[in-house]
């Protein structure tokens, strides 16, 4: 369930009476860290986030099934994406004019705060897109 889409009273309200713990993970533990802090704040206990994310949980080997996704993860998204707008920056500083390395610059800049502050305005922006979102079941 994507992190925008939490609706922690919606959970609360079907948890009613249930005991049994939640555990959440994502791919690397941030957003996982937030949903868990949203439905702790709702008065659901024992919430744990699965620390290191998937990431951590295939490093040691435990078993995965995957779905019949054919979308490309997120994180790669943001690679893909920051590397064809730097290039793409580089190139129009090139053969036009070399105020285009601003565009470079932005990206950079924009990396720099997304590890310094766990927060991605691209892997937001990408998020909302179309192929990123699961279709209704």
């Amino acid at each position: 369930m994507p992190l925008d889409k939490l609706e922690s009273a919606t959970v609360s309200a079907e948890r009613r009476g249930a005991s049994n713990p939640i555990y959440v993970i994502c791919q690397s533990g941030g957003r996982a860290s937030k949903a868990c802090e949203r439905l702790q704040e709702a008065g659901l206990a024992h919430v744990y986030c699965v620390e290191g994310g998937m990431t951590a949980w295939e490093r040691i080997n435990l078993p995965v099934e995957r779905g019949a996704t054919k979308v490309i993860s997120l994180e790669r998204q943001v690679r893909i994406g920051a590397g064809s707008i730097v290039l793409l920056g580089v190139a129009l500083a090139r053969t036009i004019h070399p105020a285009f390395l601003a565009i470079a610059a932005f990206v950079g800049a924009g990396l720099i705060f997304a590890g310094i502050t766990d927060y991605c305005g691209m892997a937001f922006v990408l998020s909302k897109m179309t192929w990123n979102r699961q279709s209704p079941r």
